[in-house]
């Protein structure tokens, strides 16, 4: 088990790598799953797009895509994420960074655990799990 953190193009001072081992065991156990091997990339926004043009075939800008690689029970896979929509997003909903930040990196981690965010009926489960689990830092 262990929870990676890579930078591409970007910098974020101050992310302590074992806060998100913490939290991501918490999550898991409490979603009756095992945490695994997560890696989390942060990245720009044009990096980030060229992930989702090049894996996708999306060609849009997005704060998170996620690589699940689980193999159920355990909780395995890639979550890039782009700092400048993180920041983009805190500021349009006047929050702080890191609050956006984390609310990101869980979304991805509760799609590794098997939530999805399609319909309306599973976002609104995926934002009532994303506000739990940031009751739980």
């Amino acid at each position: 088990m262990s929870v990676e953190l890579f930078y591409e193009d970007v910098e974020i001072p101050g992310l302590d790598p074992e806060f998100f081992v913490s939290w991501f065991e918490k999550v898991t156990l409490e979603e009756e799953k095992v945490l695994g091997d997560i890696t989390i990339v942060f990245c720009s926004d044009d990096y980030l797009l060229d992930v989702n043009r090049r894996h996708l075939d999306h060609d849009y800008y997005t704060d998170i895509i996620t690589f699940d690689y689980s193999e159920w029970p355990v909780v395995s896979g890639d979550l890039f994420v782009s700092s400048d929509r993180v920041a983009d997003n805190a500021k349009g909903l006047e929050i702080e960074f890191k609050e956006e930040l984390d609310r990101v990196v869980v979304h991805g981690l509760l799609h590794l655990c098997g939530y999805k965010d399609k319909s309306d009926e599973e976002e609104l489960v995926m934002r009532e799990k994303e506000d739990y689990y940031l009751g739980k830092r």
